[in-house]
């Protein structure tokens, strides 16, 4: 049965109801099992401070529970966030004394007026993401010329008589013990020594999967966060990309050639400069040209979100269809 990860939006450790605490960085994550169901809730422990932080945690969630204890600008910003990434999916518990109607013109013509308001009940909750945990298909997720499994790095380290370990969500396809993966973007080889999913052996992963894979033939060094672990031919890398993007109706001026933006994508958040900026009839779906630092990785087609850390309260730019 595959797994049901959601972003827990809420201040630190509100999940700790909801399941048990396990790995701790700038992410928290908390596991619930239930026979062979099996939810991940993981909240972005480092924001607000770092954007990146939150982006991270909605990047691999299947939906998202946010909490709302005031209307500010934090709030303005997750809304903004899950508008982006497209969170089509999600629960929102209102706080202090804070009604559906105060909050339905902010979110208006966005994918949290599908949202479901429900009850700050921990069991409840339990109950109802092990329901949805349950309905889930287990096609592996395929996309469409796809041709392999994918899991995004989110944590890796060496487990004395087990070896390099590496913690991720399976974004799409099917990851199988055994399997030779390349790390993109180094080109390295690794093999896939064991797969655990929620403490358990198993014997192989798909689409929602949060796994932890042992692996031989690579060292600690030849991995980061963001790197990809695929047998996909069609992944692709990119050290610059041109693409159409549309900007936040907030924004509040055209992008400018020289502007520093931070790309992300899956577990990847990479500095990038606006090397070239046209603009046809709507200076807010401009065709862009990004150079960054480091080498992209990503499916044909995915979304990226584009973010402005120097922006103030306003650091979520719009997001961009890759090529």
């Amino acid at each position: 049965m595959p797994n049901l990860t959601v972003a827990v939006v809420a201040p630190n450790d509100y999940a700790k109801d909801l399941g048990k605490k396990g790995t701790v960085s700038d992410l928290t994550f908390y596991n619930l099992k239930k026979g062979n169901d099996t939810v991940t809730f993981v909240e972005p422990t480092r924001y607000p401070e770092k954007l990146s932080s939150l982006f991270f945690a909605l990047s691999m969630a299947d939906s998202v529970l946010l909490v709302v204890s005031e209307i500010n600008a934090q709030f303005g910003e997750c809304v903004l966030e899950l508008q982006s990434i497209g969170m089509k999916k999600g629960k929102l518990i209102l706080k202090n004394y804070i009604s559906q109607d105060q909050i339905a013109p902010l979110i208006q013509g966005t994918v949290l007026q599908h949202y479901t308001v429900v009850a700050e009940e921990f069991i409840t909750l339990r109950d109802s993401f092990l329901a949805e945990a349950a309905k889930k298909g287990s096609s592996g997720n395929i996309r469409s010329g796809a041709s392999g499994g994918s899991v995004p790095v989110d944590h890796h380290f060496n487990v004395k008589g087990v070896g390099i370990v590496v913690l991720g969500c399976v974004a799409e396809g099917t990851i199988r013990k055994h399997d030779n993966l390349k790390v993109v973007p180094n080109g390295k080889i690794a093999q896939v020594r064991s797969i655990q999913k929620h403490d358990d052996d198993a014997e192989s992963a798909i689409a929602g999967d949060r796994v932890g894979l042992a692996l031989k033939n690579i060292e600690e060094e030849d991995l980061d966060r963001g790197f990809v672990l695929t047998n996909d031919p069609t992944l692709k890398t990119a050290s610059s990309v041109t693409a159409k993007a549309a900007l936040v109706k907030y924004w509040p001026a055209p992008l400018k050639e020289g502007m520093v933006l931070y790309l992300g994508h899956w577990m990847q958040f990479l500095p990038c400069r606006v090397e070239k900026v046209v603009a046809e009839n709507d200076w807010r779906m401009p065709t862009l040209t990004l150079g960054l630092d480091k080498e992209l990785v990503f499916p044909p087609g995915a979304t990226a979100v584009l973010h402005y850390l120097e922006g103030g309260k306003l650091r979520v730019a719009g997001s961009m269809k890759l090529p």
